[in-house]
């Protein structure tokens, strides 16, 4: 247990360091593969296996990399072509003031189910919620609750979501079966996180907020219906559950098509749109709440991803986890099986600050524990996405909180992230038999 206890000690002193001092993440990861590496090395596995190992573990997210790229595309062609200015200038236009929180998440919820997406929802739909907030002098860390509860509704459930698809490559599920099951375990959360945010604005006046920060949209963006069909194209494919590259390709094509002929983008400035995003004026209000998108967007993620996997291979193959899966597998006559993922969701999300390696981690560990692929994958996510999101140290939080300017009080208002683990661990406990 020694060498087990130095490697993991050495990978956690790292991520310690890095949240300390503010460093890069992928420092740590990368720090992470070679104290797992030299594991692995001190355990007698040859060099050139210990490489296999690793791409093994890259291997498994091959396909998510793919996707990520087409995620980066499609995020660039929706800014470019009109598609999230169309959504952003009419949808935010339907804000009620009484029920401006209520309006804040269900917006959010909306824009993040669309585009899979919770850094790029919360940089537009969360910025523009915040604005009007501070205009109606509501509390920021309400707003702020509510619009984090948003994004990360489609953070989990869209099939465009990056985590979404790496759960379900992982655990070698189908996505929208995933999807269709996420829906129907956060029914519950979803309409009580509602009827809070009803009770808590309910005596907000009646003063329509300023809204002509959205003019500029008109102004730079040819705003025709035809600009939201690469949205609604999305959504129709996953109703008839396309596979997800194959309408994402689709989308693409057609919001390449109007970017050219509606919002008049010139042929040769397309490669660079799809490498480094949509790009407007800097130092605008539009850059500020517009610019984005582009494969360049989610090379950090895919090399969080990358890294993150590249551990899998030497956790299947050594007994590096052992002693950890052993002492949460024990624990499952007592948490129950959703429980057990619960805890060990927590403790990974709590000492990665990220998404992708407690996914890895948390399906590692709890590989086995559920019968059906689909129930584990349904537990992770119910638990790792979201919980993720909650940890005041992991990126998963702090971007979006600093990125819309909410206080971090505001993750006390983030009821429907924390309601889906409470509800379905109530579940688990009172109304599934014992196994």
């Amino acid at each position: 247990m020694v060498a087990e206890t130095l490697a993991l000690g050495g990978f956690l002193a790292g991520l310690a360091i890095c949240v300390i001092t503010g460093q890069e993440i992928l420092y740590a990861l990368l720090f992470g593969m070679i104290c797992f590496s030299a594991y692995a090395l001190y355990r007698g596995v040859m060099p050139a296996n210990v490489l296999r190992m690793l791409a093994e573990g890259m291997g498994k997210v091959a396909m998510i990399i793919f996707l990520f790229v087409l995620i980066g595309c499609l995020t660039a062609l929706w800014r470019a072509s009109g598609t999230i200015p169309f959504i952003l200038y009419y949808s935010s236009g339907l804000i009620q003031p009484r029920y401006f929180v209520l309006c804040a998440f269900l917006l959010c919820c909306m824009m993040s189910f669309l585009t899979g997406t919770s850094f790029g929802t919360v940089s537009t739909m969360g910025v523009i919620c915040m604005m009007i907030s501070n205009a109606l002098g509501l509390s920021p860390a309400l707003t702020g609750g509510a619009v984090l509860s948003g994004i990360y509704f489609g953070d989990r459930c869209s099939p465009m979501s990056s985590s979404a698809l790496l759960v379900s490559s992982l655990t070698k599920t189908d996505i929208y079966t995933n999807v269709r099951n996420m829906m129907r375990t956060s029914l519950v959360p979803f309409v009580v996180t509602c009827l809070v945010y009803v009770a808590l604005t309910g005596n907000v006046g009646q003063a329509s907020p300023e809204l002509s920060m959205l003019n500029m949209f008109e102004e730079q963006f040819a705003l025709h219906w035809i600009t939201v069909i690469p949205a609604v194209l999305i959504l129709v494919l996953a109703l008839l559950r396309v596979n997800v590259k194959y309408a994402m390709t689709a989308s693409i094509l057609l919001a390449a098509v109007i970017a050219l002929v509606v919002q008049k983008v010139s042929l040769s400035e397309l490669p660079a749109l799809l490498w480094q995003g949509y790009r407007a004026g800097e130092g605008t209000k539009l850059a500020e709440m517009l610019n984005g998108g582009g494969i360049q967007s989610m090379a950090k993620v895919a090399g969080i991803v990358l890294i993150s996997s590249s551990y899998s291979g030497i956790f299947a193959h050594t007994r590096l986890l052992s002693g950890v899966r052993r002492l949460l597998r024990n624990s499952v006559p007592v948490l129950r099986p959703f429980g057990t993922v619960m805890l060990t969701a927590i403790l990974t999300c709590a000492v990665s600050c990220n998404q992708s390696l407690p996914v890895i981690l948390t399906s590692q560990i709890c590989d086995g524990i559920y019968e059906k692929k689909e129930d584990l994958a349904l537990a992770i996510e119910n638990t790792v996405i979201v919980i993720a999101a909650l940890i005041p140290w992991g990126i998963a939080g702090t971007v979006p909180m600093a990125t819309m300017g909410a206080p971090l009080t505001c993750l006390l208002f983030a009821c429907y992230i924390y309601l889906i683990p409470l509800w379905n661990l109530l579940k688990d406990v009172f109304f599934v038999p014992n196994r």
